[in-house]
């Protein structure tokens, strides 16, 4: 799995105003759940169609761009957490033991 880095507003902006669906995980590096969340993503790499965009924010090193997450798309904060985004809709949204790639891959 190719993990994109989200580390600037700017970034986020743009996801923000294209109509790009894209999956967003919210990763705290202090975290057990967080990692056992991360691996288990990584482990079902084979089940995300070609093409599709996953953006780590590791919110340890930017708690500001996780609370603009949870403002942008209306979603409480939680960690570990998933979105998968089009533009400004959130379609999907899960958090800790609950993020499962079989679930979130429907809707890319």
């Amino acid at each position: 799995m190719n993990w994109i880095t989200l580390s600037t507003t700017d970034q986020l902006d743009t996801i923000y105003a294209n109509d790009e669906t894209v999956v967003l995980f919210k990763h705290s590096t202090r975290c057990p759940v967080s990692s056992m969340a991360k691996r288990s993503l990584e482990f079902e790499k084979e089940l995300v169609p070609a093409g599709a965009k996953f953006y780590y924010l590791d919110l340890i090193a930017n708690r500001s761009l996780s609370n603009k997450i949870a403002e942008l798309w209306n979603v409480q904060h939680e960690s570990p957490q998933i979105l998968v985004t089009r533009g400004n809709v959130c379609l999907y949204h899960a958090s800790h033991q609950d993020i499962e790639m079989s679930e979130l891959i429907k809707f890319l």
